[in-house]
């Protein structure tokens, strides 16, 4: 099986197409993914770092590309070239649901080909809902395809602690775009990034994608990356802080043994007469 080169988060800001509403819908009612004109697309960029059976990441670029520089084919077309040459493994959360079909439908209108993204791997590749090496939707992973309830993300993040949508909300987004606010959209679409990637985070070392040396590195080099960000992107500094000053009893750093990292030694898990009666 090939393996992606980096990890890819992504999340996308929208407002309804008004030029493509259907004539006496419900207003009240969500619009399907092609009918939502892209606003804003978030990302950040990490390096896959190999290391034995493990994966360790290191942040290249935190970035949110929006409307107010370009327009939303330049925003797809830019998209599906990252997809190209960086060869990812893409995070989402609820992405199968809406990220990704709305990058899709939306480049139907465009006239946009997607090149890597069908050719990668046909059979496993990024649209294989049950395999998570070319794409993870969290969201979808963590109800097991439905099976328990879906978590919000900002239900998720707040649960481990991490910041949530501490500076946005997503139904704010129409009206700060209708005024011009694209600054304030951007942040809080990193927001949502940051929270995406923390969360995938402890995700890959639950599923043994990285040991828990390699957590706490890709922790560490996420944590450096926000504080020397810290002055030009202020709200970089201010997910740290916030995540830092959490209360919640989450970790933001899991305890390694002293000579093994990786998974839990099998001495550190409950011994059968711990549990049973």
């Amino acid at each position: 099986m090939a393996h992606p080169l980096n990890l890819l988060v992504i999340d996308l800001e929208t407002r309804p197409d008004v030029a493509i509403l259907p004539e006496g819908r419900d207003p009240e009612s969500f619009p399907k993914p092609i009918q939502h004109e892209i606003v804003t697309l978030g990302f950040l960029l990490a390096r896959i770092e190999r290391d034995g059976e493990y994966e360790r990441y290191s942040v290249r670029k935190l970035g949110a590309a929006s409307i107010a520089e370009r327009g939303e084919r330049e925003i797809l077309a830019g998209f599906w070239q990252m997809i190209d040459r960086q060869k990812p493994r893409v995070v989402t959360w609820n992405g199968r649901g809406f990220d990704a079909a709305v990058l899709k439908q939306r480049s139907l209108i465009h006239g946009l080909t997607a090149f890597n993204w069908h050719r990668t791997d046909p059979r496993f590749g990024y649209d294989y809902r049950y395999e998570f090496n070319w794409h993870c939707d969290l969201m979808d992973v963590l109800s097991d395809f439905g099976a328990s309830p879906r978590l919000g993300l900002d239900e998720a993040a707040q649960a481990l602690g991490l910041p949530g949508k501490w500076n946005g909300h997503g139904e704010n987004v129409a009206e700060q775009a209708a005024t011009g606010d694209y600054a304030a959209i951007n942040q809080y679409c990193e927001g949502d990034v940051l929270n995406t990637y923390v969360l995938y985070l402890r995700w890959a070392y639950f599923s043994t994608r990285l040991s828990v040396h390699g957590y706490n590195l890709s922790v560490r080099n996420l944590l450096d990356y926000l504080e020397a960000g810290r002055e030009e992107h202020p709200h970089c500094g201010d997910f740290a802080a916030h995540w830092q000053a959490c209360a919640q009893p989450c970790p933001i750093f899991i305890p390694e043994a002293p000579s093994e990292p990786g998974p839990q030694a099998p001495e550190s898990h409950l011994r059968s007469e711990d549990v049973l009666p």
